[in-house]
């Protein structure tokens, strides 16, 4: 009795060859030349070559091959073989084929040029594209090295809620929701819980989606997106920085290492993300000020914050990621602690890549003072009520404590060296767009 052949994947082929497998895919494109039929088989892991010669099938088999239709979902059976012409790469020569579900109607993202809008109006079909199936694969390196990084350093995570009663960066971009009659928030940031939970266990993250509602069209902004937030007990400004930047340079030596096929897709120039390894330049605020007055920008004056314009020409200066530290206080959360030699000084820190991409870290050591806290809190005209829980923090036992954020899909975009952040996640949130 014949036993069936085996399943296989595309990235796995290399360990069969000379065997008989099956492939499950779609197809990705196909072309013919006379007695030779050539189907991109794609199943998730790569692409494969198909080769459908008309000596090696049935006619109806051949017959099929020649009509089948983009995205055809399909079994491939055939014999491996390396590639006649790609090294590294392997072929399949095809005995068989069977057609899963061919499509209903043409597939609408073909090979020509097509808008934004429509890309995005099809996003849920866009996603099987070579690139973007580059692109999310390389997001999903950055977070298992992100997670890495910080299991391997003894963090302990510590899952943030999505619905607050109170805001952490500003009332002015809270989604408001109704939660049994009362009111709550869609979170912008699980900073104010991971403080509470360095308490309990030192070193800690959460990592999930966080909301703004900003009314940003740029290419920088999504409504929703993730971030990992590390906070850690008995950690100050300096030591903040440090793990920032050994972070990051985890994250880059990741990515380098394990997708560099994925980033030539991107057509990723990887001489710049070599560069990326700590220690990091650093600069005051002040230092800023004046580096932006010396090129291009003398209007440039203390108390000014920095937008997209500022930070490219600050970082154009480095050739690897710079970090920007003790802003004015007035620019900062009310949480942020004061520098003792210039208390209008936060001990905060911004993390800028380089290429143009801005911030991609923003963090900072807490303020560890109940009376200072309260204070902060008064004046920011925040709800006091709604914070009691957080000054429980500093009432028994405060600590110094510090820690950041880092942006996921920022991150994803200057790895891969994209125009706009719609590309870096799935399913893009941003200020007209809420489906698919």
């Amino acid at each position: 009795m014949d036993l069936a052949p085996q399943l296989a994947t595309v990235s796995h082929l290399s360990s069969h060859v000379g065997e008989i497998v099956t492939l499950r895919g779609w197809l990705y494109n196909k072309r013919s030349s006379g007695k030779l039929h050539f189907l991109e088989v794609r199943d998730g892991t790569g692409i494969c070559q198909c080769v459908v010669f008309k000596g090696s099938v049935s006619p109806e088999d051949f017959a099929i091959a020649g009509h089948l239709g983009q995205e055809t979902s399909l079994e491939v059976t055939g014999t491996v073989k390396p590639h006649g012409k790609l090294a590294g790469a392997y072929e399949l020569d095809v005995a068989h084929l069977v057609v899963v579900a061919a499509p209903v109607r043409e597939y609408p993202i073909t090979p020509k040029e097509h808008g934004t809008d429509f890309l995005m109006d099809n996003r849920h079909l866009w996603l099987r594209s070579r690139r973007q199936h580059a692109v999310l694969r390389v997001r999903h390196s950055i977070i298992k090295a992100i997670r890495d990084f910080f299991d391997g350093r003894d963090f302990t995570l510590v899952d943030a809620p999505i619905l607050t009663p109170n805001a952490c960066e500003g009332t002015s971009t809270l989604f408001q929701t109704d939660y049994h009659g009362e009111p709550a928030y869609l979170t912008q940031s699980g900073q104010l819980y991971v403080e509470a939970a360095a308490a309990a266990f030192g070193k800690v993250y959460c990592f999930g989606p966080t909301f703004r509602a900003e009314k940003s069209k740029t290419r920088r902004h999504l409504a929703e997106f993730w971030m990992v937030e590390p906070e850690v007990a008995f950690l100050d400004l300096d030591g903040d920085m440090r793990l920032a930047e050994d972070l990051l340079a985890s994250i880059v030596e990741r990515v380098l290492t394990t997708r560099a096929e994925e980033l030539k897709v991107c057509e990723r120039d990887t001489s710049f993300l070599e560069k990326v390894q700590a220690p990091f330049p650093r600069i005051t605020y002040t230092d800023a000020i004046e580096l932006l007055r010396q090129n291009g920008h003398p209007e440039a004056k203390m108390g000014d914050d920095f937008g997209a314009d500022e930070e490219t020409v600050l970082s154009s200066k480095f050739d690897r990621p710079v970090i920007v530290h003790r802003y004015p206080m007035d620019l900062k959360a009310f949480y942020f602690k004061h520098d003792a030699e210039d208390p209008t000084k936060a001990l905060n820190m911004d993390v800028l890549a380089p290429e143009g991409y801005g911030e991609i870290i923003g963090g900072g050591q807490r303020e560890d003072s109940l009376e200072n806290l309260e204070s902060a809190i008064l004046h920011h005209n925040l709800p006091r009520g709604a914070f009691e829980w957080y000054l429980d923090v500093r009432r028994y036992g405060s600590f110094p404590h510090a820690g950041f954020g880092l942006g996921v899909e920022r991150t994803v975009a200057w790895m891969c060296g994209l125009g706009h952040v719609r590309e870096t996640i799935p399913f893009p949130r941003m200020l007209n767009r809420l489906t698919p």
